[in-house]
């Protein structure tokens, strides 16, 4: 069992290496995709410092805890897409048939099938960085905002697992799949106290963007171990969704798979 983990985690590394690399054969290329998602994400928190420059406190947020808020929402996109960016494409590759080159492999196909580099994501995780230096770094800070963002982002690749492996049932689910990871994104941008009961519920089951920012921001503020329990045991659920679902429907795609090849 070891043994298989300690495989599995080289396999994710090395590919995810081989993927940079590739990537990076264009430094400048590279660069500048960081560099304008920088930009492009910073144009968003100027709107928000603007707004406390006229209230200092809105629905319970001050201008630190926004700054936090984008930086959970940001650098867990950027852990998401930077090393995951297979989970969001996954319902073209089910419905295209792709997933038969993954199959025929002697690995782990969910994993060879989610892994993907996306250059600009590492802008995301770099500027989540540079919130949280803003706000206030401390060594304890850093190691806790790391790990929240690591959750955050296996959170949000799993979620979006589950979203594209409706195509295994309903054929091109392309549009639903990226509406629906595009409210996670959106939502975890705003102060979750603007929202009603009814939205709160979305947040922890069909959107579950309270286990990516909401959550993770109130254990950066002040630590409790109930919401570590309620973060962790509502991952842990999600993640064994994430997988119960794909290989559900893998099964039903190789069977189909294995008709088309007797006639």
């Amino acid at each position: 069992m070891l043994t298989e983990v300690k495989n599995l985690f080289k396999i994710t590394y090395l590919s995810t290496k081989y993927a940079i690399m590739r990537e990076m054969e264009n430094k400048v290329a590279f660069i500048m995709n960081v560099l304008f998602m920088i930009l492009n994400n910073a144009s968003f928190i100027l709107v928000w410092v603007v707004m406390y420059s006229i209230k200092d406190n809105i629905n319970g947020y001050t201008i630190n805890t926004i700054l936090l808020l984008w930086g959970l929402a940001s650098g867990s996109y950027g852990v998401s897409r930077a090393f995951f960016k297979g989970a969001y494409e996954l319902s073209g590759k089910i419905t295209d048939g792709k997933l038969d080159a993954f199959m025929v492999m002697p690995k782990n196909v969910l994993i060879q099938a989610i892994l993907g580099v996306t250059p600009s994501a590492f802008g995301d995780l770099l500027y989540a960085y540079i919130l949280l230096f803003i706000s206030g770094i401390t060594p304890y800070k850093f190691i806790v905002f790391t790990l929240l963002l690591i959750i955050g982002g296996i959170v949000d690749v799993c979620s979006a697992i589950i979203y594209n492996s409706l195509a295994f049932w309903l054929g091109k689910v392309d549009s639903l799949a990226d509406s629906l990871t595009g409210f996670v994104t959106m939502f975890g941008t705003y102060p979750d106290t603007i929202f009603n009961r009814y939205v709160h519920i979305l947040f922890y089951t069909l959107i579950p963007v309270a286990f990516i920012v909401f959550i993770p921001l109130r254990l950066l503020i002040d630590f409790n171990i109930t919401n570590l329990l309620i973060l962790l045991g509502g991952s842990i659920i999600i993640i064994t969704l994430a997988v119960v679902i794909f290989y559900a429907g893998l099964r039903k795609y190789s069977s189909s798979n294995l008709m088309v090849a007797r006639i």
